[in-house]
């Protein structure tokens, strides 16, 4: 509906180009209706040290995100907790799909959307029926161009807008997982709060001061910004090795309600 008022404020002059809500129609007028892609089609591909250890590094915060939307969307659609093996299946396939849309040429990789997660919460539906039905219409569509470009029109505050939803429903379903640890010790308080604060400014501090170490160490400083500037990878190590390093009981620190979950699943899965 959003949508819809700002294209027909655009076409009545309300929104000027320049406005916010300027719906701007000359990508989807310029768009083929239909685009196959090509293997290579932006040409042969070059390996370099340095890009290849800045990919690796990308691709390891991006395997932390993936890990907490396993998890989240296990919560959210009523499924089993993930156990071992099949969050190894998950990342394994993510790493073939960006295999894929490397070779064809693609701008981004493949892997999973917080987003996408955030929608399950709001909908309410997971049922995998839907998702494959949705993953099949979506590569048919992914052919017409005209579709993408549409897409394009859409005003930034409206995507602003779904975000604030949809980013709102996953950092609940993250906090509703500290239910299972005791927010009654000062540790998993320090270790919470210390978290959080990490994963919100160092991002920050990354953004306005990236780091250069020279040509020769290059790569290195390509790792360390990469993961800096990445909230969720900051977070994540940091309570990770606070947790493992702060002593703490089973009890105090989740894992009791964690084993009971895992034992569940396993015991669902044999029946």
């Amino acid at each position: 509906g959003a949508w819809v008022v700002a294209a027909l404020c655009t076409a009545t002059g309300l929104f000027p180009a320049g406005h916010p809500s300027h719906t701007s129609l000359a990508n989807l007028h310029s768009a083929p209706w239909i685009r196959i892609p090509t293997p290579f089609q932006w040409g042969m591909p070059t390996f370099g040290a340095a890009a290849i250890i800045g990919m690796i590094a990308g691709y390891i915060a991006s395997m932390v995100e993936s890990i907490g939307d396993y998890y989240a969307c296990a919560r959210l659609s009523g499924a089993p907790t993930p156990d071992a093996k099949v969050v190894n299946r998950g990342i394994m396939f993510e790493g073939i799909g960006c295999l894929v849309a490397g070779i064809m040429g693609t701008g981004n990789g493949t892997t999973s959307y917080s987003e996408n997660i955030g929608a399950i919460g709001l909908t309410r539906v997971g049922a995998r029926r839907v998702v494959q039905a949705g993953a099949i219409m979506m590569i048919v569509l992914g052919l017409v161009a005209k579709f993408g470009a549409l897409f394009t029109t859409i005003p930034g505050p409206i995507v602003g807008g779904m975000y604030c939803a949809m980013f709102g429903m996953i950092a609940s379903v993250g906090l509703s997982n500290l239910q299972f640890v005791d927010l009654n010790s000062s540790r998993n308080l320090f270790i919470i709060g210390f978290a959080i604060f990490m994963g919100l400014s160092v991002p920050e501090y990354f953004a306005a001061n990236p780091l250069t170490l020279g040509d020769q160490l290059a790569w290195l400083a390509n790792i360390l910004n990469t993961l800096g500037n990445t909230g969720m990878a900051v977070g994540a190590f940091s309570a990770m090795f606070l947790d493992n390093t702060i002593p703490g009981t089973d009890e105090e620190r989740g894992l009791n309600a964690f084993n009971v979950m895992k034992d569940e699943t396993l015991e669902k899965a044999s029946a």
